[in-house]
């Protein structure tokens, strides 16, 4: 009897360690599989916060076909008139871009320059200036006058630069205004130079009486202004077909000018390509008439009457010895490092 329940015992502790042993190999062989699920576990949250969905203020916020649709209402601009938005730019101002607009029409073109909110939501026109800056430093940093013809002293305090037309009107007007008086004027004060913006939409001949100024201008700067002078005066009497021609009797009037060297010039369109450089500098400024005079950054557009240049001259002037004066240090009754009782004494 108690070898019987002795060998029961001993068969039922014999089954109990066989589970426990299967039972410890079962859970060595999850043991991978369970940890594997538990590290699949821990990264998911952190690919999750890796690469959040895109929020709508960081895709772009600028709707070009609704800004085009709000453009041509405000501005009323026809149908046929073609319409090109470029794609925002940062300015220095927080929050707010810069978007160029193109208008283009039959060979004609203009921009128009807006500053849209961070939102989208709204737009501005015109200028944003910083009130630490000269306010016509964008048109200043722009404006090249290395190679461009001139007259007037180089230390001038004044510079004018005017983006003319040989066939514009008003061009004529205003060269002879500059020309008759500017040197009378302000003979130390103020030096002028021109720029070449022919319109050919309008002026068939223009372009190429550019390209013969600037040969001339080569040949000898004086004779330039000789001719800047001769073609604004016989400017009725120009075509197309006689430019050359016309040109070419002019030269003969001129003493230092070479005729033959000329020609070549004319004819090989050796200066076209300084004439398309300012051509471009003008567009840069947003320059779309003529003539556009800027009077030490500042942008006058049209024939001005010599009064109101004469004023605006001046102004600029006074304002220069005002901005002089601000910036020297006042002077001190005080001797330097010397404490002393004031007495009538002292000298």
């Amino acid at each position: 009897m108690a070898s019987a329940i002795v060998n029961s015992v001993a068969g039922q502790a014999g089954s109990l360690l066989l589970s426990s042993i299967l039972a410890l190999q079962l859970i060595m062989r999850l043991a991978p599989l369970a940890f594997l699920f538990l590290s699949l576990l821990t990264k998911l949250p952190a690919q999750e916060k890796s690469k959040p969905a895109p929020s709508p203020a960081a895709s772009s916020s600028l709707d070009k076909t609704r800004l085009e649709a709000y453009v041509r209402h405000l501005l009323a601009v026809i149908p046929e008139v073609q319409v090109k938005i470029d794609d925002p730019k940062p300015t220095s101002v927080p929050d707010l871009q810069e978007v160029a607009v193109h208008f283009t029409y039959q060979g004609r073109s203009q921009d128009e320059n807006f500053y849209l909110t961070k939102d989208g939501q709204h737009i501005l026109r015109g200028v944003v200036y910083n009130l630490t800056q000269n306010p016509f430093q964008e048109d200043l940093d722009k404006l090249k006058t290395g190679s461009a013809p001139s007259f007037g002293p180089a230390n001038a305090p004044v510079t004018a630069i005017e983006f003319g037309d040989f066939e514009c009107p008003n061009c004529k007007e205003e060269a002879k205004t500059l020309r008759d008086n500017v040197p009378s004027q302000f003979p130390t004060q103020v030096r002028v130079y021109f720029k070449d913006f022919p319109l050919e939409q309008i002026h068939p001949w223009a372009k190429a009486a550019a390209i013969t100024g600037r040969c001339i201008y080569h040949q000898n700067a004086g004779a330039f202004w000789k001719y800047h002078d001769w073609i604004y005066e016989h400017q009725a009497e120009i075509t197309p077909d006689n430019l050359k021609t016309q040109v070419t009797d002019f030269a003969k009037t001129v003493p230092d000018l070479d005729g033959l060297q000329l020609g070549h010039c004319i004819d090989t369109k050796a200066t076209e390509a300084e004439v398309d450089a300012s051509m471009a500098e003008a567009r840069a400024l947003h320059v779309d008439a003529t003539p556009t005079l800027f009077l030490n950054g500042r942008r006058l557009v049209g024939n001005y009457p010599w009064q109101n240049i004469d004023q605006i001259i001046n102004g600029e002037l006074s304002y220069q010895k005002t901005a002089q004066s601000a910036a020297k240090p006042e002077k001190s009754d005080e001797k330097c490092c010397e404490v002393k009782i004031p007495s009538v004494l002292d000298k």
